[in-house]
């Protein structure tokens, strides 16, 4: 009968994340993840596998929660809120990267930047993480179309490519050093740019302060 594992493992995975984040896959060894989470080597190949197996399981629990957080803002309801569901998520967005101080970024773009060319597990990881998120985004644009709050006659496909490369872009920009401010002129210029009704008020698109993280 196995003996049951004497340490937390959820808290053994924020802390070996943090050892990632901080220092990347290649900066990072097995005694650092071992110093921060205060478990020994063995206990840690043990339960987790090396360090790739390791990096693979935090990076797809930080990828699973990425999507979840779009989840909570673009869920679907009422058609005639999609509009404002975009528009706070995009926001949202800007308003985390603005509140990272430190720049360290998304995990999910710095673990594809630095090993997605070489690992199969990232590389698919990203992937998939990215399409649920152009997937969900494209589902509120269609939603808007059909309120008429958004062209009927764009390509919510193409719509949904565009905000995704710009919530991405923002993290990359904000991570480099521009101001928060700009962030959320980033963020207010392309729900801006929508492709709207003939005459259509574009106000539900402006900045409006966004939920804490």
């Amino acid at each position: 009968m196995a003996r049951p594992r004497a340490f937390d493992e959820h808290h053994v995975l924020e802390r070996a994340r943090e050892q990632f984040w901080a220092t990347g896959y290649a900066g990072t060894r097995m005694d650092d993840i071992a110093q921060a989470t205060g478990l020994g080597k063995g206990s840690l190949y043990g339960a987790f596998g090396d360090k790739g197996k390791l990096f693979h399981r935090v990076y797809g629990d930080w990828c699973t929660a990425v999507v979840e957080v779009a989840e909570e803002r673009l869920a679907g309801g009422p058609d005639a809120e999609a509009l404002a569901r975009l528009s706070g998520y995009v926001h949202l967005m800007a308003e985390n990267t603005a509140s990272d101080t430190e720049r360290r970024g998304c995990l999910l773009a710095k673990g594809a930047a630095e090993l997605a060319q070489h690992d199969p597990t990232v590389a698919e990881r990203s992937a998939e993480t990215m399409t649920a998120l152009l997937t969900l985004l494209r589902t509120e644009i269609t939603a808007a179309q059909r309120h008429g709050d958004i062209d009927s006659a764009a390509d919510p496909e193409r719509l949904a490519a565009l905000l995704l490369t710009v919530v991405r872009g923002i993290e990359a920009v904000g991570k480099a050093g521009l101001a928060p401010e700009t962030l959320r002129t980033i963020a207010d210029t392309a729900l801006a740019v929508l492709p709207r009704p003939e005459g259509q008020n574009r106000g539900a698109t402006e900045h409006s302060p966004a939920p804490g993280n």
